[in-house]
This record gives C-alpha cells, structure tokens and sequence, in this order.
C-alpha cells in the first residue's frame, strides 16, 4: 500500500507539473504542483487503501471495492480543499 501512496504522488505532481508548464517555468511549475494538492492527495491515497484493506481484508483490488474506493477518495479531501479555497479566497467557477 505504501507503494501505491508513493506511485499515486509520483504520477500525480507529475501531471500537473506538465499541465502548469504551459504557463510557467519548471521550478515554478514543481513548487505550484506540490504546494496546491500535496496533502489532498496523500489524504485521498491513503483513504482509497484503507476502504480496499478494511473491505477486502488486504490488499486485494476487487472490481465491487472499486466504485467504494473512488467515492471514499472524492470524499476525504473535500474538506481540507474547501478551507483552502475560503482561506486564500478562491472560487472554483
């Protein structure tokens, strides 16, 4: 699971690292990538995991944990983005 947590960071500030270098340099891309989502992200990794382990009983990725999973990791961060966005004053629309 932790490898999963680790791919699943990788990949992702990766991807937004790329998407933002159409409007910034690298260094500045890097830093916005990590800074915007870091720990949205570790918190939507380790919940998918943890509904796969506490319904599957390990880590066995099942089709019917998959959807339970999704919802479970859309959900955790959700409060931690809204407090960032009233915090710095940001609207989504």
């Amino acid at each position: 699971m932790g490898l999963a947590i680790i791919n699943g960071l990788i990949t992702s500030i990766i991807l937004e690292t790329i998407i933002l270098l159409k409007q910034m340099d690298f260094f500045s891309s890097l830093k916005t990538a990590f800074g915007m989502s870091f720990i949205s992200m570790i918190g939507m990794e380790i919940a998918m995991n943890l509904t796969d382990l506490l319904l599957t009983g390990g880590a066995m990725l099942t089709w019917w944990v998959v959807p339970i999973m999704l919802l479970a990791g859309f959900y955790t961060p959700l409060p931690y983005n809204y407090w960032r966005l009233k915090k710095y004053n940001i609207s989504c629309h």
